[in-house]
């Protein structure tokens, strides 16, 4: 049996995309596509994506959201600023964002966003050069936060690892970055 142990914040900080990029993104994604908005429906129309996650917010999308799937490279940014040269390894995916107005993650929301018991991750190593360092597979346990904690602390064990990305299993799907604390 696991013991769940409370926890009043997680020990790392999972990053949302920032507000500036969640601009551009707005405008134009990462692929040069503009943004096509649509308002959430739960009956799957234009697409089924009530209850998907969020990557500027880090919470699910709601009924009656306007919102927009777009191509994100979530290395992209961090490499230019960073003078990081990740090549092939900074991967060009689809993330929902908000269409409009976003007040980002909610600062009284506990724990690490997505993480439902069982659900399949991949947490994706990367070093200063923003290539892959390494990764693993990881299926969220009951007391998700400190599971999340043991995989990060693991993660950042390794003196060369600069961030980590947490990706759904099933598709790839970028959730969330953590950044060396």
């Amino acid at each position: 049996m696991i013991q769940h142990i409370p926890h009043s914040a997680p020990r790392y900080t999972p990053c949302p995309i920032p507000p500036p990029t969640l601009k551009e993104l707005q405008d134009t994604d990462d692929a040069g596509r503009p943004l096509e908005p649509f308002t959430a429906r739960e009956d799957g129309v234009p697409v089924h994506c009530v209850g998907s996650p969020l990557r500027c917010c880090l919470r699910d999308i709601r009924p009656g959201e306007r919102i927009a799937l777009v191509s994100y490279a979530p290395l992209r940014r961090w490499a230019a600023a960073t003078g990081a040269e990740p090549g092939a390894y900074c991967e060009l995916g689809p993330v929902f964002i908000h269409a409009g107005a976003c007040d980002g993650p909610d600062a009284d929301a506990a724990g690490y966003p997505f993480a439902r018991a069982g659900a399949l991750r991949t947490v994706r190593r990367y070093n200063t050069d923003g290539q892959i360092a390494g990764g693993r597979f990881f299926e969220i346990p009951e007391d998700a936060e400190s599971g999340f904690d043991a995989v990060f602390d693991e993660a950042f064990a390794d003196p060369e690892v600069a961030l980590v990305h947490v990706r759904a299993l099933e598709y790839g799907c970028f959730q969330y970055e953590v950044r060396r604390p």
